[in-house]
């Protein structure tokens, strides 16, 4: 075997790839689910508008980008109220388990949405409440998800074990969105969502075939006190906590991602297979960034790193946010998502490492909902923006923000422009 691929030491470990192949299947359908929701919501309201008071005037917006905007809202609710709750689960249950529960209600949520789109039963509304739905199961899944992963493979890979956990997101985002623009133009969106139910299939099996179960852990309990020991544990360490405003500034001003259609419908007039081309740009660019990331050796002054790739997804999205060139738009596009596997290596690596194993869950729940919560939230800024002045506008000052907040958070976390590399790192205790 060459010696660049042995260097993905964490595919040696048997339980982990059962994982890793669950969770590539169970991604990949997952991504292409989310663009035929976008897609199927933007069509279902293209042409429409309506008008609403404001300061005594009259204003007129957009419902496709208001109503894209909206699909933010329906998913962030449900993580704001499970994700805490998915975090207890996590510290307290067999993670194992819990995964397979929340994968059988994700694929109930998805075979419903097969069943409504072929039989034309249909709404926008009825997708918000599925898709509200599906929210709440990955808000449970989560925490489980992430914290197992240092329960398959030694603390020395760990890092590995993360770089190719972001492989799957990217090659998701890349076969995800292409193959789902092909069914939509030339089949039927029920067909994506119909492929997504199997794949949730795929990924039930593979978790039964992983060895490990997880054991109650010592004071493990289900309860209030348990959660606020969580919530303190993560706001008291500063580092943590600087990292996730990062994420949280990022994801919110720099959601480009539900722009998408009208990006490709109306300023670039490529139509839904253009969309799904357009989708691949930034998965494409955080694939080789990935890949390069799980064969190289670990990195030094990885704070400054990790704020300079922030710096660099603000910037891209903006100037994203002002080409009316294909070409130009889905090299910015695939830079952001250069940047963010940059970023997400290096956070999820030292926030895995300086968290205990018996609060990783908690850690990881209160973590998701700036990671998961942000981009919805970021959804629903950009659909209001850009229903009232456009789409270019709300994602170039988007990406803006993100360069100064950015800035901000530099300035106010020392210890996170200091940091240098995993070895620097150990699990603490909350202060």
């Amino acid at each position: 075997m060459p010696r660049q691929l042995r260097r993905m030491v964490a595919l040696r470990y048997r339980d982990f790839r059962y994982l890793w192949f669950g969770e590539m299947v169970s991604t990949t359908g997952s991504q292409m689910q989310l663009f035929a929701i976008n897609w199927h919501v933007f069509e279902l309201l293209r042409g429409q508008s309506f008008t609403v008071q404001l300061l005594g005037s009259e204003i007129e917006m957009g419902a496709e980008a208001f109503g894209l905007g909206m699909l933010g809202l329906v998913r962030v609710i449900p993580i704001v109220l499970f994700a805490l709750v998915g975090g207890l689960l996590a510290d307290a249950l067999d993670r194992r388990l819990l995964m397979i529960w929340t994968r059988v209600t994700a694929a109930l949520v998805a075979a419903l949405l097969t069943l409504l789109t072929l039989f034309d039963q249909i709404d926008v509304h009825l997708i918000y409440l599925l898709t509200a739905m599906g929210a709440a199961a990955a808000a449970l899944d989560s925490p489980a998800r992430q914290s197992i992963v240092a329960n398959l493979v030694k603390p020395r890979h760990l890092s590995n074990a993360i770089s190719m956990n972001t492989l799957i997101f990217q090659v998701a985002n890349i076969c995800g969105p292409a193959v789902a623009g092909l069914l939509v133009a030339h089949v039927n969106i029920g067909a994506v969502y119909g492929i997504n139910t199997a794949t949730f299939l795929v990924a039930i099996a593979a978790l039964w075939m992983i060895r490990h179960r997880g054991r109650m852990k010592a004071g493990g309990a289900i309860g209030w006190r348990a959660l606020v020991d969580g919530i303190r544990f993560t706001f008291g360490t500063r580092i943590i906590w600087g990292t996730m405003l990062l994420d949280f500034f990022a994801t919110v001003f720099s959601s480009a991602r539900t722009m998408l259609p009208i990006v490709a419908g109306q300023i670039l007039g490529v139509g839904a297979a253009g969309y799904g081309l357009l989708a691949t740009a930034q998965p494409v660019g955080a694939l080789l960034v990935g890949i390069v990331l799980s064969l190289r050796a670990q990195m030094n002054r990885q704070g400054i790193i990790l704020l300079l790739a922030i710096a660099v997804y603000g910037a891209a999205t903006a100037l994203f946010g002002i080409s009316t060139s294909f070409v130009l738009s889905y090299l910015m596009f695939g830079l952001t998502g250069a940047a963010d596997t940059v970023s997400m290596v290096i956070r999820g690596t030292l926030r895995q490492l300086l968290t205990p194993d018996e609060l990783r869950g908690r850690m990881v729940s209160v973590n998701m909902m700036f990671f998961m919560g942000g981009p919805q939230l970021g959804e629903l800024e950009a659909g209001l923006v850009a229903s009232l002045f456009g789409a270019p506008f709300a994602i170039f000052s988007g990406g803006l923000a993100t360069l100064l907040l950015t800035g901000w958070v530099a300035w106010r976390f020392p210890s996170l422009r200091r940091y240098n590399n995993a070895d620097d790192l150990r699990p603490m205790k909350a202060t």
